[in-house]
């Protein structure tokens, strides 16, 4: 891979590993090795931010995270967080997502958080590989209530980097400032019973209870799923560079599994569901099913 990718990737590691101390361009020079005005050009160049808004931006982020579980004042969150005071943290807030900190405190609404995404795997695309070892992979039978999904629709994309070509990479950062019933945004291959015309079978939302009567984004539209059951399929820990590798291992295991040893059907008219892949927990994908008939 690049040279050039791999030292930002160092960099945008190490700031979020330092979110919460000073970060000097001498320090990410260091871990680039590269000169520090050389390690600013290829961040620039790579994430299309410089340093500082780069990492103001995560900071505020992380400062709307610990606002809406409601547990820390303002005043400490902005200094924890290297802002210099709390008129400077106020007015960045705002610029950011359109509020200040006391109203977003009082009335938690959706904002457009900012995610940012290791620029090494802009550089990578799923493809099958031969897996030397065979991957376990846990199975377990669960049900999700009847929800809400509140859902960002694409055109024709059936998986997610299309999906980010046709809608932008930032619906997740929206999706992941709301609260769901499951602690965290999914992924949903529809079915045509919940697809509306010239509209993509793969979405991204965040399933909210039934009765949710909150604020739906410009732009998203809201489904009501019943309940149902799924077998959720959960692979090994993986390297992040080998996240493509780690949900062909699950897709092949949903490709072999067979439900009716445990008198399960597949249930098509419910969606798949996909879990954000994260190395640490291994990826996790859900499929439907019923009882046999």
């Amino acid at each position: 891979m690049d040279e050039h990718v791999l030292a930002v990737q160092r960099m945008q590691e190490y700031i979020e590993k330092h979110l919460d101390e000073g970060i000097t361009l001498a320090d990410l020079s260091r871990v680039s090795l590269f000169s520090p005005w050389y390690s600013y050009r290829i961040f620039r160049e790579h994430t299309g931010l410089s340093v500082a808004d780069y990492i103001r931006r995560l900071r505020l982020s992380r400062s709307a995270i610990r606002l809406k579980n409601g547990k820390d004042r303002i005043m400490d969150v902005a200094f924890e967080l290297g802002f210099g005071s709390v008129d400077g943290y106020t007015r960045a807030f705002h610029k950011e997502f359109g509020c200040n900190p006391a109203e977003y405190v009082r009335n938690p609404r959706p904002i457009t958080l900012f995610i940012p995404y290791g620029v090494k795997f802009k550089h990578m695309r799923r493809e099958t590989k031969h897996m030397e070892n065979v991957q376990s992979i846990f199975v377990q039978l669960i049900r999700k209530p009847e929800r809400k999904v509140i859902i960002k629709r694409g055109v024709k994309a059936e998986e997610y980097f299309d999906y980010c070509a046709e809608v932008g990479c930032d619906v997740w950062g929206m999706l992941s400032s709301m609260d769901s019933l499951c602690g965290e945004p999914v992924c949903l291959w529809l079915p045509d019973i919940y697809r509306k015309p010239n509209t993509s079978v793969y979405v991204q939302g965040v399933e909210v209870p039934v009765d949710y009567a909150g604020v739906i984004p410009e732009g998203f539209d809201v489904i009501t799923l019943p309940e149902a059951e799924y077998l959720q399929f959960q692979g090994e820990p993986f390297r992040e560079e080998d996240y493509g590798q780690a949900i062909q291992a699950v897709w092949h295991a949903i490709g072999k599994y067979d439900p009716s040893i445990i008198s399960y059907q597949w249930d098509d008219a419910n969606p798949r569901v996909q879990l954000e892949p994260k190395g640490t927990r291994g990826y996790i994908e859900l499929k439907a099913v019923k009882k046999q008939q």
